[in-house]
């Protein structure tokens, strides 16, 4: 996906509605921080942190966890969800229109249907199939060129180990990397992906 491509999928959802702030919130979400599918429904309530950092605690396969700093954009979208959810007492953090937790197919849902809205805008979505791996393989790409560091790629996405992260070196090798700036959203240069070592070392602890 192309610079261009993630931002119009971003945008699509309208956000005058409750539905389409929290479709925002959860696209953003899924993408500045990798998560799988699994772990972005699954999240609670008592898993984001606004002080004294903005921070997620994520949960991931294997019952592995990791913490993960949140870009300030990604706070925004995620507070003005919080400012217009239901205050229903499911601890789940994203809730369907029934005010239950989001599920998979739910989110696989609202994901076909905003990439399908901005492919309207950006035509060439529609030769692409757009999935919630799609959006982390995304972010992957884009903390590998902020970085290059697999190492801090693989803590990000919260990998078992290496093996696991060193597919995304043989799939994008050197002279493919530059064309990951394309990539990139407007909130997400290049090079400010800078976790203090003391994050690096709890992340290390806990998984």
């Amino acid at each position: 996906m192309t610079r261009e491509e993630v931002q119009t999928l971003i945008d699509a959802p309208d956000p005058r509605t409750p539905a389409g702030i929290r479709d925002r919130a959860m696209l953003y979400l899924a993408f500045a921080s990798g998560l799988r599918v699994s772990e972005l429904v699954g999240l609670r309530l008592d898993q984001l942190h606004f002080t004294p950092e903005a921070m997620l605690h994520v949960i991931g396969k294997g019952r592995r966890e990791r913490i993960l700093p949140l870009w300030k954009e990604t706070t925004v979208a995620l507070r003005a969800w919080l400012a217009v959810r239901d205050g229903r007492q499911d601890p789940a953090l994203f809730l369907n229109a029934s005010g239950r937790a989001m599920t998979r197919a739910g989110f696989e849902y609202i994901l076909a249907k905003h990439t399908a809205a901005a492919a309207r805008k950006q035509p060439s979505l529609s030769t692409k199939r757009v999935t919630p791996h799609i959006l982390r393989h995304s972010c992957a790409m884009h903390m590998l060129q902020a970085t290059r560091d697999i190492r801090r790629v693989s803590l990000w996405l919260g990998h078992a180990s290496l093996q696991s992260t060193e597919i995304y070196l043989r799939a994008d090798p050197t002279e493919k990397l530059e064309a990951l700036t394309a990539i990139t959203p407007l909130s997400l240069r290049r090079g400010q992906f800078r976790p203090p070592d003391a994050l690096i070392a709890l992340l290390q602890e806990n998984g």
